[in-house]
């Protein structure tokens, strides 16, 4: 072998050497952004959800309140409803013991 030869063999080597090195590192850096990338999704989507959970939280706080407040409506209506039934009656159970009474 000639030693032009020799020295274009050794120059290819070393340029593989060199651009092998070189892919390494860029996969190196690759792997790293795309952890930190990862990283950062997965915060962001953590934050996103946690608002998520507190307007949801929010909305049915809300909904509770209006359905106690409507709750309480219809239970005071029924309250006054039968409030007058039993009015009512208490004036005919008087008149029916006035009414035994003077019958008797």
């Amino acid at each position: 072998m000639s030693l032009e030869a020799i020295k274009a063999i050794s120059e290819a080597e070393e340029k593989a050497r060199a651009a092998k090195a070189e892919a390494a590192a860029l996969s190196k850096k690759l792997i790293a952004e795309a952890e930190e990338n990862g990283k950062l999704a997965i915060e962001e989507a953590a934050k996103k959800a946690e608002e998520e959970i507190r307007d949801l939280k929010r909305k049915a706080s809300e909904k509770a309140g209006e359905d106690a407040k409507e709750l309480a409506r219809k239970t005071e209506n029924r309250k006054a409803s039968m409030l007058i039934k039993a009015e009512s009656r208490v004036e005919e159970a008087v008149s029916l013991v006035v009414e035994r009474i003077v019958n008797s």
